[in-house]
Formats: C-alpha cells, structure tokens, sequence
C-alpha cells in the first residue's frame, strides 16, 4: 500500500504515569564518567505492529502493567535526573514513574510514510520527553495496528542498555498475557524469575578512575570541553538543518559491500566505508575534509564478565577518522574499509576506555563531549558523520504477547550539525537491514542517486 500523504493526526486518549509495582526506597545514584560525555540529548525508539490484539482494553492493561514491574528491575528509568553539588548530572530514583501516553490514529500502518520520520513519526508516535528519564507512548492504529514509541535520556543509558529494558518490559508484558488469561487485573508483582533474568548491575565501580590518571593523547583529539565549542563556531550554524531517511538495504547488497571491501572486514566497516566515500563524491572541493566516526561499545573492552555486560549505563566511544574529500574519491572501497577499521581498532581497547574514564576526571566538572559532534560546514570541512551499529537493536523479540513487531527503529534528529547514521537488523530476520540515516539533504539525495540499488527508501 502506498505512502500517506502529508501530516497524520494522533490524537491523545489518556495520558497517566506508570511506576514501579514495588516500593522503592529513595537513593541517588552517581553518573560514571562515561555518562558525562553524553549532553540532555533524547533518542526516540519506536515499533510497529500490524495487530495488537483484539482486545485493545485489555492489550493497554498489560503493556502498563508489564512496564510497571520492568522498573522494578530497572528503578533509574522511573527516577529524575538532578544536578548535584558540583552542578554535575546525577540520578535521584525516586520512583517518580514514567509518562505514558494512550494515543489513537486513524490511519492503518502501511499508510505511514515511515521514509520520512521527521514527518510521519517525530512528536507523533515517538513521544517528545517532558519528565523523567524515558516517556513512552502506545498509539492504537485502524484496522488493529499499534505503534510503541519511547524517548530516552541517552545521558542515563546507551542503546545497551535500554535493549535490557525493552526486552524485559516485553518479556513480562507477555507472561502477564499467559497468566492472566487475558483479563484485566490489578497490577501484579512481576515473576521472580523474570527479575533475576533482567536484572542489570548499577556498579559505577566497574568505571573508575585510576590513581594516578593517565590517558593516550589521542584521547585530546576525540574529546573536548563544552565551553570550548564557541571558539570552533565563530561563523555560528548554517542556515540549512539535517533531515531525517529511513531505508532498507538487501542482504545481497550487504554481502556484496563486504566482499568489495576484503573479507576480513566486517559488514558494518564495510557499509561506514561506502557511506564515507559517497558523502566525499558529494562534495565539489577536493580540499575539504570529510570526517566519520565510529561508536565503540566498551562492555568487552573493560570486562569479559556477565556483570560488565549487564552494566546499565553508558560504556561508549566515538573515535573518527578524517580525510581529504580527494583522497576518498580516489581510494578504492577496500581501503577506505581499511582506514574504518583502523579507526575501531583505535578505541577497542582495556587502555582506551580507562584512559578515557581518566581524562574526564581529569577534567571534571568542566562539562565535556566528542569532538566529533562539534563539526560544522564550513570552506574546510564538508561534513562530518557518525556512525553507530544497531545490530543488537532486539526488533524481532519486540514480543508483548500479540507478535514480533514488523518494523522497528531508532529515531535520533539530535538537533546538531553532525550526521548521525544507525544501521540495524530488518524485523523480518531475513538478513536486510533497516538505515535510519540523519544527514543533510543534499547528502541524502547523492547517495539516493548514486547508490539507488543500495539505499532504497523504505516503504511498508
């Protein structure tokens, strides 16, 4: 079915907060210094379904009541972030609960423009976030359909973790389907066993600093001091704002990228290698530099324990590589795969991720943030992008007790200058992949046009 034009009308039913089904004592818990490289930005997720069960009374019932007891497990999420002595981000988890919104659109699914999020999606199905660390939003469709949206804190938590969340919110939404026998009920403890599989650890000692600190002085070229941004943008931003694609590439087209970039590199260097090398193509000006980064998952680097990757927080690393718009154009895809790979190479490391925890501590509580996201264009630079793997990203387990959801994404239009790209699994399972792609416009169109067979505008 085709694409629905124009704006879509949702309207909100009932808006209430949801807390947590068990008493939780007041406490406050300190963000690691991994988290203090992350500003307030929200990242919105969102899944679809194409039935939601007949009994949409009974289906709201159990997705509140099943959310309930996931912040049992998962008591920052229902807290506030609050400034500490030092002005610093803090947790207080007051069990303040969480916004959640009842919504109706009377549209059917596969008439969602979901090619164009920023229209078809933003404040529409994924909620924009007043209170709290996450507010979620259940939008009941015609014809059955439903579409669960959530924002996020990302200072709180990174995509690792929120995965843990959403898949023990869905896990216990549909044990209460198959022990209540669909019936409403007055909101029950979550089962015991469902707590000990969820439960994630809150050890910041995990990620501390050493005595003495010492980092690599890479480090000073990844990250910088927030109060040094206005130095970098003299000339202020440009008039033009980034734009938000969603596209579906093949699992031949993915196979293909991979053997042109050697074997030995992964998929995902792979496609961060043909993105690079496009957005270069794009620029007229040899001279300018196109800079790409890469963000690392440090839970291996720092610990092979289950505790580490249980950790709920944020364990990331945006290293970046920058080259001459030329020296893109003229290298063949294996090299540039080489220079991706050179660039994750740099930051899987034990070293790495301690030096970083070191260099924040160093610095605190001067606010601070990679460099990378401080880019703007100017005569020197063309673009800069970064690129993050959603391939964990748990679409096809998205199962409340209705079914898998048949599509699923994140939405992240973060409000700056640098592109922000998340490839990630399609919920099909079949081995394509779902781009969700925020970048320039006139980036957007050369990579429609020159890659066409690669970068198809997703379409239900």
């Amino acid at each position: 079915m085709g694409s629905l034009e124009g704006g879509v009308a949702v309207v909100v039913k009932t808006t209430e907060v949801v807390a947590a089904v068990l008493p939780v004592t007041e406490h406050r818990l300190a963000m690691s210094n991994l988290d203090l490289l992350l500003p307030p930005l929200d990242v919105g997720i969102f899944f679809c379904y194409d039935d939601g069960g007949k009994n949409n009374e009974v289906m709201m019932s159990m997705v509140k009541k099943g959310l309930g007891q996931a912040l049992v497990c998962f008591p920052v999420l229902a807290g506030e972030v609050v400034q500490n002595s030092e002005g610093e981000p803090e947790m207080l988890c007051n069990n303040r609960g969480v916004d959640f919104v009842e919504a109706f659109a009377d549209v059917e699914l596969r008439e969602l423009d979901l090619y164009n999020p920023d229209e078809s999606v933003d404040a529409k199905f994924v909620p924009i976030k007043k209170h709290g660390v996450i507010s979620i939003q259940v939008t009941e469709m015609r014809h059955g359909g439903v579409v669960i949206g959530c924002s996020f804190d990302h200072r709180v938590a990174d995509a690792h973790s929120i995965n843990k969340f959403l898949l023990a919110w869905a896990d216990m939404t549909r044990s209460n389907y198959s022990r209540a026998d669909n019936s409403i009920e007055p909101l029950l403890s979550p089962d015991e066993s469902l707590i000990n599989k969820f439960i994630p650890s809150y050890r910041r000692s995990l990620i501390v600093p050493r005595e003495p600190g010492r980092h690599d002085p890479a480090i000073d070229n990844m990250y910088m001091l927030i109060k040094d941004i206005a130095s970098n943008a003299a000339e202020g931003p440009p008039s033009c704002h980034l734009q938000s694609r969603i596209y579906q590439i093949s699992a031949e087209q993915i196979k293909l990228l991979q053997a042109q970039s050697g074997l030995k590199r992964t998929k995902f260097e792979s496609f961060s290698a043909l993105l690079w090398k496009l957005l270069a193509q794009a620029a007229k000006e040899d001279k300018k530099r196109c800079k790409l980064g890469i963000v690392v998952n440090g839970r291996n680097c720092l610990s092979k324990s289950a505790s580490m990757d249980n950790y709920f927080g944020n364990v990331l690393s945006v290293p970046y590589g920058d080259a001459s718009v030329g020296e893109l154009k003229s290298l063949p895809l294996s090299e540039i795969a080489n220079l991706v790979h050179a660039c994750v190479e740099s930051a899987v490391t034990e070293e790495h991720f301690r030096g970083l925890v070191d260099w924040v501590e160093n610095h605190r509580p001067q606010p601070a943030m990679c460099r990378i996201y401080s880019c703007l264009p100017s005569d020197t630079e063309e673009v800069a992008v970064v690129v993050s793997s959603g391939q964990r990203f748990p679409v096809s387990k998205m199962d409340f007790g209705w079914g898998r959801p048949s599509f699923g994404s994140y939405h992240f239009p973060w409000g700056g200058t640098t592109g922000y790209v998340m490839p990630m699994p399609s919920a099909t399972d079949d081995g394509d992949w779902i781009v969700y792609m925020h970048l320039f416009q006139r980036h957007l169109d050369f990579v429609e046009k020159e890659a066409p067979h690669i970068f198809r505008p997703f379409v239900y």
